[in-house]
């Protein structure tokens, strides 16, 4: 069932036996099953210099010496009903399942456009069309929706979505909807420049034996897959494959899938890539307890893929599904591939592990020897011979993507109404003739939208609203609420994903430092700090929170001391510390300028900064509301250089006082454009102001009141500030569950008094511990993941 039930690894013997055959394979021989599976026992330091070897020999003949290759794109799950029952899978639904999601059966034209156009803002020219297997077989709710859209099947109407999304865009589709037919690859083919379906395995035991991962699952046999594949490289298809390393197979089993294909790829030479996938355990499902991949026996299958394949196959790795300490060992290995990594969506498939920052992944491969480059779905070498591989309808759109080398251009895809390159005729021209209108001919017939339309607007192109549409947003009351709450929840769903995230911290008031030692209630010092954070990281925290000017007749080189003392206690911790108020007072006491302050800062240990400090970035509020807050425009000086200094933060807004809806909206579209700038903005947390409550409705209940801000909240800066935050200390955690159903995806922190001195965090005696999170997410029958501060995934 999973690595651990293997047989044992068993080196052969060093020396002549495994020297011989890693020089015959740096010569040019293939390995067969046996010696494929003898490669599989060899020591890693003996495999990687070959595979290395291996892999930059191919990059130097390909033209692209010491580059390795991703794509931009956005994932679209399309359906997550499936006729298969894969014990390790997260990503299927049943209908009664979407029904309590609140999930459709199929996404929609609209919610598709949606997601896309927002990748396409971001750069993004690869939409993957992810899915079950062929569900109407299986549930007749699928077949119903089908039939009442007027589909023939499922494969059908991904060629409907590939249309519409290459006409309305300009992005390139890459579909994996599965097991599919000649005749349904030969449907694809005009609409999609490539296609995938992973192998996985060729292990029969695993489909055919009661318990195993595959049994039941008619579209996991192993022929059928493999058939697959070969009629896809008959139709002249590139085609992306793979195996899953952990899911019960046996050290022969990925030998043998490797040869197989290789086989296929030597038949037909349509294999553009091949995917090495190490398993990992998910919640809610039959391996929930198996144990990951063994990390040793998956780096060797990747170094013995690429031996098996030669120089020239692009070898993948999923980067989210390793630990980032590991990916210089992925590339040791020989691969040269990541694989499509999104700047906007989560991995629907993974969605326990998000995508690692494409900026960091660039720093990750340049500081191991190698430059980061985006390709298309289609790789380089088939699209310059796109006349063989690629269907002459896409021709165009290939080029206008496309650079001299076969890499992508730097561009922004375009929609042939925007100036893009298409023609006439074709699939643009079929597509809007068809009896399926795009969302954008229902807006444009639409002269006066209520507020769903208006809603969904907002979603698919957040900046094509005015501030009076905006404003009609965030008063919207009773069922048009309802409607505005249910597509801000899709906007969440269908970009960040489904999983409510939580750090582990602890919060310490700056304010109450004293450096000649504590005398009253909420006060420390720096061998109390040092000892808070010991006490936060063994009770499991991350992160610890510091924030809060200090006082007047404080040196203001405490700034700098109390998070020394925090590292000193917590080595490891994640220091979040010092708003932009604090960092002034630090610039400014302390002699060093804004610059300086956050030089000092970074060399003291702080990690991150909160984006707080502000109620609402109106110079009339401030005056009216906390004058003693810092300017709004040092405020933004200050938050702009944290992030062009290499800090990221959160950001705020208050609401319920004075301010009014244009004011609301006036903030939401400022961060908007600080994020455009620097991209420093992890979060948004849109906070009641305590004693506020004062509605923007007359007599509109504080839940609606909350409900129509994190929704607002979540169209407005979808595509940009990914998260939004529920303040459950300010809610409470009941209405928080509500929020969490408006667009809201993560909890913030738990918040641990500790044992040290509790009284020293700013919300002291309010905690959300880590299992009264997880019923949170299970009440709404989401999944939960801890998380650190930058959202990458916690430790063990």
């Amino acid at each position: 069932m999973s690595t651990g039930s293997v047989a044992p690894r068993v080196a052969p013997a060093r020396g002549a036996s495994i020297d011989d055959l890693l020089a015959q394979v740096l010569g040019g021989h293939r390995p067969n099953v046996d010696e494929t599976e003898r490669l599989l026992h060899a020591p890693l330091d003996e495999l990687f210099p070959v595979a290395g070897a291996l892999r930059d020999e191919g990059l130097a003949r390909a033209g692209r010496p010491d580059v390795l290759t991703y794509s931009r794109k956005v994932f679209v799950p399309l359906t997550t009903l499936c006729r298969d029952r894969c014990h390790y899978c997260v990503f299927v639904d049943t209908p009664g399942q979407l029904n309590l999601l609140r999930k459709p059966t199929y996404m929609s034209p609209e919610q598709v456009l949606t997601v896309v156009r927002q990748g396409q803002a971001l750069g993004c020219k690869e939409a993957l069309l992810t899915l079950g297997d062929r569900p109407e077989e299986r549930w007749p709710e699928a077949r119903a929706w089908l039939d009442e859209h007027g589909f023939s099947s499922t494969i059908d109407y991904v060629a409907h979505i590939a249309r519409l999304i290459t006409a309305e865009t300009g992005m390139l589709v890459h579909a994996n909807p599965g097991v599919m037919h000649p005749d349904e690859l030969a449907t694809l083919r005009p609409v999609s420049p490539s296609m995938g379906m992973m192998l996985e395995t060729t292990s029969r035991r695993l489909y055919e034996e009661p318990g195993q991962v595959h049994y039941g699952s008619p579209d996991k046999d192993p022929d059928l897959r493999l058939k697959v594949i070969d009629d896809a490289g008959a139709a002249g298809i590139p085609f992306t494959t793979g195996i899953l390393v952990g899911i019960g197979e046996t050290v022969r089993d990925r030998a043998e899938s490797l040869v197989a294909l290789r086989e296929l790829d030597d038949r037909h030479g349509h294999v553009q890539e091949v995917i090495v996938q190490n398993f990992r355990a998910k919640p809610r499902t039959a391996m929930q307890g198996a144990p990951d991949a063994d990390m040793h026996e998956y780096l060797a299958t990747v170094a013995v893929a690429r031996l098996v394949f030669g120089a020239d196959m692009r070898i993948q790795v999923p980067p989210n599904l390793s630990d980032p300490r590991e990916l210089g060992a992925l590339i040791a290995a020989g691969i040269d591939d990541w694989g499509g990594v999104s700047p906007l969506t989560a991995d629907h498939v993974n969605p326990e592990r998000p995508w690692p920052q494409i900026d960091d992944l660039a720093a990750q491969t340049a500081a191991h020897g190698y430059t980061l480059r985006e390709r298309l779905t289609a790789h380089p070498e088939f699209v310059q011979d796109a006349a063989h591989w690629i269907d002459p309808a896409l021709h165009a759109r290939v080029r206008a993507l496309a650079d001299a080398e076969g890499l992508a251009a730097d561009v922004i895809p375009r929609a042939v109404s925007e100036g893009g390159t298409g023609t006439q005729g074709g699939p643009d021209a079929e597509l809007r003739s068809s009896a399926h209108p795009s969302p954008s001919a229902h807006h444009a017939a639409s002269s006066d939208p209520g507020v769903k339309r208006l809603a969904e607007r907002a979603a698919s192109d957040p900046l094509g609203l005015d501030d009076a549409d905006w404003t009609r947003l965030l008063r919207a009351t009773g069922a048009e609420l309802d409607a505005l709450a249910a597509v801000a929840d899709d906007a969440r769903r269908y970009t960040v994903g489904e999983p409510i995230t939580l750090v582990q911290n602890r919060n310490l008031t700056s304010t109450g430092f004293r450096r000649a030692g504590r005398t009253g209630a909420g006060e420390f010092d720096l061998d109390d700090a040092t000892a808070i954070a010991a006490d936060a990281a063994d009770l499991g925290a991350t992160e610890i929170c510091i924030q809060g000017s200090l006082r007047p007749d404080e040196d203001p080189s405490g700034y700098l001391d109390v998070v020394r003392a925090v590292k000193r206690g917590a080595p490891g911790i994640h220091v979040h510390a010092y708003r932009p108020a604090d960092v002034r007072d630090l610039a400014d006491r302390g002699g060093l300028g804004l610059d300086g302050a956050l030089a000092a800062m970074r060399d003291a240990g702080v990690d991150t900064v909160p984006g707080t400090g502000v109620k609402i970035l109106s110079e009339r509020v401030r005056a009216l509301v906390a004058p003693g807050d810092l300017e709004i425009d040092r405020w933004v000086e200050g938050i702009t250089a944290a992030h062009r200094a290499g800090f990221r933060s959160t950001s705020v807004l208050f609401y319920g006082h004075v301010e009014t809806a244009e004011e609301r909206i006036a903030h939401l579209r400022r961060l908007r454009e600080i994020q455009d700038e620097t991209r420093g903005f992890a979060e948004f947390v849109p906070i009641p102001l305590p004693g506020g409550d004062v509605p923007l409705v007359t007599g509109r209940a504080p839940l609606d009141e909350h409900r129509a801000m994190v929704a607002v909240s979540r169209l407005f800066l979808s595509g940009s500030i990914p998260h939004v935050q529920i303040p459950w200390t300010r809610v409470g955690r009941d209405t928080a569950a509500v929020l969490l159903r408006s667009g809201g995806d993560d909890l913030g922190g738990t918040l641990y008094d500790g044992r040290v001195l509790p009284d020293t965090g700013i919300e002291q005696g309010l905690e959300l511990p880590v299992a009264a999170a997880e019923r949170l997410a299970r009440s709404l029958m989401r999944p939960f993941r801890q998380r650190t501060t930058d959202y990458r995934v916690a430790p063990a």
